[in-house]
């Protein structure tokens, strides 16, 4: 049996059946390449779900985390540290936002926006208590967490986990006018994804983040931009609501926040709304740790100096474009944005997984997303001429060849 016969098989042995992940083991990584325990390198088309827009192992962030390492790792919010203030400085800078709110994960930064929008509601708007009701997207992914998955609209996420929190209203994701039309005197926030990941790579019409704040402005209703995956550079601005000439009143970051190397997210807001926390309100033991500003600030200054929003703009309108030009029984279209796309397979061919095992088979690793799609989201530090060797691959690939289909 080879090493990676073994890895798995120690793995599903002892680890919960919560994953269903591609056969391979990855033991290395650089750049836009990993490398398995057998020595076989592949071109990650995934950058774990955009957390590693900057590469595998960037030097700049892999200094940073091993010169805090060696200095201090943890205090705990008990104590101020030398490294939150100036990340959180740099991230106010880098999104226009007057103050910051650090957490770990992704889900904590969405948890932690939901609190801050029920007591805006509460404190600011005059909502009466316990009657906040937030406005959701019907095929939302924003987490895990049983409040999050209490308002997600795929049964698997909620099947077993109730009873859930009240509060939540769904409509379609796109459709201003549902959204208007959902609205009441109790709605506090509209929480969205400017593109659905999860969901399939859904990219709603042009301007409707933009119509999306009218109604929210227009109604005293605060706008919650979900960029956890579709920020820092990943579609070709350095958010995707910058397509749409806005951030939302309360932004929402993570994934590549931490450079691949460390849990690092935050919400982001002006202080009308920061001002409804107090000491004692809400917090994290790990939540703006000095290893994690610091690795948050590097991460941050890489996509920066480095200008990765503008090469996944340019790469990634290049790149879907080639992928269009496939002649394939089994595509159905392309779309996305930046470097943020997905190949959708026609339902009549079958689930996109087969597709994305024959892809690792040839040394690219993609994922599917809600059945029919194939997701590619490669590290932003990938090339065009890697990119380009990528497509007589995706061609074979997706004409059929070697894919039960």
């Amino acid at each position: 049996m080879s090493r990676t016969g073994e890895v798995i098989r120690e793995t599903e042995r002892f680890s919960a059946r919560n994953y269903g992940p591609l056969p391979v083991v990855l033991e290395r990584g650089e750049g836009c390449w990993v490398w398995d325990v057998d020595g076989k390198r592949y071109l990650d088309m995934l950058a774990a779900y955009s957390a590693v827009n900057q590469g595998h192992r960037h030097p700049q962030i892999i200094d940073a985390l091993h010169a805090q390492a060696g200095r201090l790792t943890l205090t705990s919010r008990a104590f101020h540290n030398d490294q939150m203030g100036p990340f959180l400085h740099a991230l106010c800078e880098a999104t226009g936002f007057e103050r910051a709110l650090p957490m770990n994960t992704g889900a904590e930064a969405v948890e932690t926006a939901i609190k801050a929008a029920r007591k805006w509601g509460y404190k600011r708007k005059g909502v009466p208590d316990g009657k906040a009701e937030i406005i959701v997207c019907e095929s939302n992914f924003h987490g895990r967490t049983t409040t999050i998955v209490g308002f997600s609209s795929e049964s698997q996420y909620r099947d077993g986990f109730g009873p859930f929190a009240p509060g939540f209203e769904m409509v379609p994701h796109g459709d201003v006018d549902a959204l208007e039309g959902a609205i009441t005197e109790n709605t506090v926030a509209f929480l969205v994804e400017p593109i659905q990941g999860e969901g399939g790579i859904i990219v709603p019409p042009d301007g409707y983040l933009e119509r999306c704040q009218e109604i929210c402005r227009a109604n005293d209703v605060l706008l919650l931009n979900d960029e956890i995956q579709t920020g820092l550079g990943r579609t070709g601005q350095l958010f995707c609501g910058d397509w749409d000439g806005t951030r939302g009143d309360v932004l929402i970051v993570g994934k590549a926040l931490g450079g691949g190397v460390y849990p690092v997210s935050a919400i982001l807001a002006n202080e009308d709304v920061m001002q409804v926390f107090h000491p004692g309100d809400h917090g994290s033991t790990f939540g703006g740790n000095p290893l994690g500003a610091a690795v948050g600030r590097a991460s941050l200054e890489v996509i920066l100096d480095e200008e990765l929003p503008r090469h996944s703009r340019e790469l990634g309108a290049w790149f879907a474009d080639q992928l269009r030009e496939i002649d394939s029984p089994h595509i159905d279209h392309i779309r996305g944005r930046g470097l943020m796309i997905g190949v959708v397979i026609r339902e009549s061919s079958g689930a996109a997984r087969p597709f994305c095992e024959a892809l690792m088979q040839r040394g690219i690793l993609c994922n599917d997303t809600h059945h029919q799609t194939i997701r590619i989201s490669p590290p932003l530090v990938v090339t065009k001429e890697i990119l380009e060797e990528t497509l007589p691959v995706f061609e074979e690939v997706t004409s059929g060849a070697g894919v039960a289909v």
